[in-house]
C-alpha cells in the first residue's frame, strides 16, 4: 500500500532529521550504473561492494539496482544485502532520497524539489528515486517546495543544522530565497531551531558546497571538519569552517585533509575524510591512496571509540564527485 503524500505545513519543533549516530533500521546505497562512470565503472562497484559487505555487518543494507543489472548486482553483494528495483540516474542517494525526520512511528520522509544540482546533472529517475524509497521503507511522503539536497545539510539531532551559503543560497537552487527565507523553510520543513552557516566548500565540488565534505557533527556539540595539509589547494576554505564553528559555539574535533588528490588527467577531485559513513556500531571512512589515510581512519575512529571504524577506498566513487556519505542514506529506526 502506497503511503499518503502531502503538502506539509509543519511548526518549528515538529520532527528533525535524527544524528546519525542515532539507532538506524537500515542504510541504503545504490548500485553504479551511469555510463559518466567510463572506465572507472567496474572498480566503483567494488568499491560499493566492499562498503556494502563492511555495513552489512552492523546492519540490514539495502541496494537499489536497475533491473538490467541484477544480476550483476547480487553476483557481487552476495547476501551482504537485499536489491530493491528501481530507476535512478546514479548512487548519490544522501541527495536523491527523502530527508527522513522523526524516529519510530513519528518518521516522515521529506521530499524536497529537485533540480539535479543546479541544473549540473540532470538523470532520469533521480527526480521519483526518493519517492520510491520512501515508499519501499513504508514512511509517509511529505512534499517541500524548495529545491535542497541531503548532503547540504547535517544535523546534530537536536534542532541544530549545519550548511553552507555556497549552496543553499546559489542562484541555481533557489532564486527567490534570501538567506531568511532559507532558514525559515528550514525551521518549517526540517524542525530546526537554529541553523549555522558556512560560506564555501571544496574546490572542483560538483554539488556547490555541500556541508557534508566539510564538517560533521560527531555529538551534539562537536563538529568534526578538516585540518588542511600543506599543499591543500582547500587551505583557506578550511580554515575558514574550522573558524566559523569556533564562533558558533562548538567543541572542534580534527580530522587530517587529504591534500590534493587528483585523477588521471590531473584535475583537482573534492576528496574528504568527514564523508564518512555511520551506521549502527560502526564507521566507514572514505580513503584515496594518499599518505594521509591512516591517520584520517585513526583520527575519526577517536571520535567513535564505541564503533568499529575503518579506511575502505573510495577512489574511484570519488571520480563520480564524492564519497560514502553522498552515495548512502539512513533511515532511522
Amino acid at each position: 500500500m502506497t503511503p499518503p503524500t502531502n503538502v506539509i505545513s509543519s511548526t518549528v519543533g515538529d520532527p528533525t532529521p535524527p544524528a546519525e549516530w542515532a539507532r538506524q533500521a537500515c542504510v541504503w546505497t545504490a548500485w553504479p550504473h551511469h555510463v559518466d562512470w567510463g572506465d572507472a565503472l567496474g572498480e566503483a562497484r567494488a568499491e560499493v561492494a566492499a562498503l556494502v559487505a563492511f555495513l552489512s555487518r552492523h546492519q540490514p543494507v539495502r541496494v537499489l539496482v536497475r533491473q538490467r543489472d541484477r544480476s550483476a548486482a547480487a553476483a557481487a553483494l552476495g547476501d551482504t544485502a537485499s536489491l530493491v528495483t528501481a530507476n535512478y540516474g546514479d548512487i548519490w542517494l544522501r541527495d536523491t532520497g527523502p530527508v527522513f525526520v522523526g524516529v519510530g512511528e513519528a518518521r516522515r520522509a521529506r521530499r524536497f524539489a529537485w533540480n539535479g544540482w543546479g541544473g549540473k546533472y540532470v538523470y532520469s529517475g533521480d527526480g521519483a528515486v526518493g519517492d520510491d524509497l520512501a515508499r519501499e521503507a513504508g514512511v509517509p511522503i511529505d512534499r517541500c517546495d524548495w529545491v535542497l539536497e541531503g548532503g547540504a545539510i547535517d544535523s546534530n539531532g537536536a534542532g541544530t543544522l549545519l550548511t553552507t551559503r555556497e549552496c543553499l543560497l546559489n542562484p541555481n537552487r533557489n532564486p527567490h530565497m534570501t538567506e531568511a527565507d532559507v532558514e525559515a523553510a528550514l525551521r518549517r520543513d526540517l524542525g530546526a531551531r537554529r541553523v549555522v552557516w558556512l560560506d564555501r566548500g571544496l574546490r572542483n565540488d560538483h554539488t556547490d558546497g555541500h556541508v557534508d565534505t566539510l564538517a560533521r557533527f560527531v555529538s551534539p556539540t562537536t563538529v568534526a571538519c578538516m585540518t588542511p595539509a600543506d599543499d591543500d589547494p582547500n587551505r583557506d576554505a578550511l580554515a575558514a569552517v574550522e573558524a566559523a564553528l569556533g564562533r558558533a559555539g562548538f567543541d572542534v574535533a580534527h580530522v587530517p585533509s587529504p591534500g590534493a588528490v587528483r585523477d588521471d588527467s590531473g584535475e583537482l577531485l573534492p576528496a574528504s575524510y568527514v564523508n564518512f559513513v555511520i551506521v549502527n556500531g560502526a564507521v566507514a571512512v572514505p580513503t584515496y591512496g594518499v599518505e594521509a589515510d591512516s591517520a584520517a581512519v585513526e583520527a575519526v575512529a577517536e571520535l567513535f571509540p564505541d564503533r568499529e571504524v575503518v579506511g575502505a577506498s573510495a577512489r574511484a566513487i570519488l571520480t563520480g564527485g564524492g564519497a560514502f556519505h553522498c552515495i548512502t542514506r539512513d533511515q532511522p529506526a
